[in-house]
């Protein structure tokens, strides 16, 4: 590789995710979306699944061993932007993560807690929360909780015994727990229209709030397509307020112009800019 072409190399974003054969979710979401905004996508397979747009019938965990000799291998052969984290698959492999993660403090990372399915399947048990709050958190530059996720993540049952905190609370409890800035998502709210909300600083408060159309249906990678833009903005170099509206933007217009591809979820057009391209040459 000569100077020149090192110079133009796109920033690299590095994902860990879980396979999602039906390319809505997980590693291929995040590797679409990161391509489209300019960016080089890396991945790290944390998971094999076997889902559809309907739901999460079963996962297999791959080796932390591996997840560790597929990131190591990478990092040691190319300079990393940005980091996304998405569905984990195990304890064993949320510590690893946690321990590569370690070794690159001054790079970003945008983690998305997939603690669920669209449909509700369960993709995270009790220890693998605790495992994200305790040693992902303090690691996260960006979380981007849904309000169940959020909800789950700030809760612990000695503190919250018989109570209810709002989720206000949440966002501050997950802020002291060690992350910069959370992106709370209202799409699960019952809102006619759904409210962002990006909380940080050294008070915890209000940074910035975003109000979206809702539009109809469901889709199936919402969360994935968000983080990952989140995390191509980041890498590109925009600061965290900046990089949050972008992605944003990004993601409705990528669900707005989504498809039904199978008998479940709508599905997200991540290539809609191309796409509109396209229609407007033909046209």
């Amino acid at each position: 590789m000569n100077q020149n072409t090192a110079r133009l190399s796109p920033p690299m974003v590095l994902t860990f995710a879980a396979s999602d054969p039906s390319g809505g979710a997980g590693l291929q979401a995040d590797l679409m979306t990161i391509a489209s905004m300019g960016c080089h996508p890396l991945s790290v397979t944390t998971a094999l699944t076997v889902q559809d747009t309907v739901g999460v019938s079963s996962i297999l965990a791959i080796d932390a061993d591996w997840v560790d000799d597929q990131a190591r291998t990478l990092l040691e052969d190319m300079p990393v932007a940005a980091f996304k984290i998405g569905l984990l698959g195990s304890i064993e492999n949320i510590v690893v993560i946690a321990e590569i993660l370690a070794d690159y403090p001054g790079v970003p990372l945008v983690l998305d807690p997939v603690l669920a399915s669209g449909r509700g399947d369960e993709l995270a048990d009790e220890e693998m929360v605790a495992g994200l709050r305790d040693l992902l958190l303090p690691l996260t530059t960006v979380l981007t909780p849904n309000t169940l996720e959020a909800r789950r993540l700030a809760t612990t049952g000695d503190q919250d015994e018989g109570q209810h905190p709002t989720l206000v609370d949440c966002a501050q409890r997950l802020l002291s727990s060690g992350c910069g800035y959370v992106l709370l998502t209202g799409t699960h709210d019952s809102t006619p229209r759904v409210v962002n909300s990006l909380y940080g600083g050294p008070d915890g408060q209000l940074l910035r709030r975003d109000v979206w159309d809702r539009l109809p249906g469901s889709y199936h990678g919402s969360g994935c397509t968000l983080a990952s833009a989140l995390a191509a903005q980041l890498a590109i170099g925009l600061p965290v307020s900046d990089a949050t509206g972008a992605a944003q933007e990004y993601t409705w217009q990528a669900l707005a112009a989504g498809f039904r591809a199978g008998m479940g979820q709508f599905l997200p057009d991540r290539f809609f800019r191309m796409h509109a391209a396209d229609s407007v040459r033909d046209g």
